[in-house]
This record gives structure tokens, sequence and C-alpha cells, in this order.
């Protein structure tokens, strides 16, 4: 009786300590949202305050925020939506072969390259962004359709290292009754290993998609501003004359950027930490 009023006092404590923590977590969302219903007076005035008669200006920030520039800013939606879904693509379907591949093969070679990768996760993106913006240029990498290949690179260290501790725990015996029936590497690939490896997949697509979505540094200093912008890009961009920002308009389109992303991840949590497990403990 007493193990059990400890467990309960213990469980009860950590619920206090994390219902806080979440708190704590979410108070910027919830101040970004309500500010965006706040004219932009009020937002520099009142800005941990709740909408009033004076302030509340309805969804007058979200029309702003959506017309405001010479860029359109649905523009800047698509250019978000397409790069993600390609570097998000291309991750998954280049690192999960790769993973596959350094784990069967047992080779000096293959464990040199995964420490390499290993290594290419510690590496600080500042040491290396002036020389990847110039050869990102010569290469002609600086529109949605080629920057997926720089996220590739950058992207590649973490989704390997994860699908290479989940691949290390599949039995061997299915891989080889496929060779045994016919199959060839890709058809092994593609047809045995790939739906075994669910759990990752998901988890790492919904890890790169946050980080893709999300980033403002890397298509900032690739892609050509004058013809493509994505949503964090267009945020900086919305300024006035002498540097003037509309508070207001901003945490309004700070608010599109956010939303997507939220949603995925309230959906698919579940599977990040299921993931995760799955290739922390095998292997």
């Amino acid at each position: 009786m007493r193990e059990e009023k400890k467990f309960s006092a213990g469980s009860w404590i950590l619920t206090i300590v994390f219902g806080l923590l979440s708190i704590v977590w979410i108070m910027p969302i919830a101040e970004v949202a309500i500010n965006s219903f706040k004219s932009n007076a009020y937002v520099n005035m009142e800005p941990f305050a709740l909408p009033h008669s004076e302030s509340f200006v309805g969804f007058e920030n979200y029309g702003k925020g959506m017309t405001f520039g010479n860029y359109p800013f649905f523009q800047s939606v698509m250019n978000s939506f397409l790069i993600t879904i390609l570097s998000v693509g291309l991750i998954l379907l280049c690192t999960s072969m790769t993973a596959w591949y350094l784990s069967r093969v047992n080779s000096l070679f293959c464990k040199f390259f995964y420490y390499l990768c290993l290594f290419s996760m510690i590496v600080p993106f500042q040491m290396v962004m002036f020389t990847l913006t110039f050869t990102a240029d010569r290469l002609k990498l600086n529109t949605p359709f080629t920057i997926p290949v720089v996220y590739l690179g950058f992207g590649a260290g973490l989704a390997i290292f994860m699908f290479t501790g989940f691949v290390k725990g599949l039995p061997l015996e299915i891989e080889e009754a496929a060779a045994i029936d016919g199959c060839g590497p890709l058809r092994t690939y593609f047809g045995v290993v790939l739906p075994m490896l669910k759990p990752t997949l998901i988890s790492v697509g919904i890890l790169q998609t946050m980080w893709v979505w999300n980033d403002y540094l890397l298509p900032y200093l690739v892609l050509d501003r004058t013809k493509y912008m994505t949503i964090p890009i267009h945020v900086q961009y919305l300024k006035g004359s002498y540097g003037t920002v509309d508070l207001g308009a901003t945490m309004a389109v700070i608010m599109f950027s956010i939303l997507p992303i939220i949603i995925v991840y309230l959906f698919c949590q579940k599977y990040i930490i299921k993931g995760v497990a799955s290739g922390a403990v095998k292997g």
C-alpha cells in the first residue's frame, strides 16, 4: 500500500510539473494567436492583454498579411509546400536506402561512411554557409525544385542514424527468403524492407517536415529572393517605410505558417516517439 501511495504521489507531481512546462511552451503560440486579432498600436502597448472593444480588429490583420508587399503571399505558401514535400520525400527515399545498405554490408567503407554521416550532425551550419551559397549558385540549386538537394545533404545525418538503428533490428531471414524467391535488391527494398520501416519513416518524415517548413536561413541564403520566397522569408519582408513593422499583420502571417505544422505534429506525435525508440534500442 505504501508503494502505491508513493507512486501515486510521484505521478501527481510529474503531472503538475509537465503541465506547467506545457503551459510555458504553449504561451508563445497563444500570444501570437491573440495579437493577430489586435491592432498594431495595441500589440505594442498591450502585448499580453486579451483583445477588447478598442483593440480587436477581427481578421483585418490576416487580410493585410496576405496582400502586403509585391510578392504574393500564396506564392510563398506554395513555395514552402513544394520545398517541404520534395525535400522530405528525397530525404526519406535516399537515406532509408543508404541505411539499409550500410546495415547489411559490413565493410570498412560502410562503417567509415556511417560515422561520416554522424559527424555531419555536429558540424555547425555557419561553417559552411558561405561556401554553400557559392556552390549552390554555380550549380543552379537556387530554385524550389533544386534546393531539396541541399536539404538532403543537411538532413541525411540524423535520418541515416535513425534508419540504421531500426534496420539492424529487422530479421535478415525475411530478406533472404525474398532473394530465394527471385527478388533483386530494388524489389527486396521496396517490397519487403520499406513496409517494415513504416514507424521510422513516419517519425523521420515528421521531424524533417518541421525543420524544412520552419527553416529561414538556408532558403534565405540559397534561393533567388527576387523570384522565390518561403513563408519565413515573407514574414521578414512585412516592413513599411523606414523599417516600420505592422506587428498585427506579422502575427497573422506567423499563424498561417505555424498552423499546418502544429496540425501535422498533433496527429503524428505518437509515431515520433515510437520511431525514435525503435531506432535507439535496436541494433
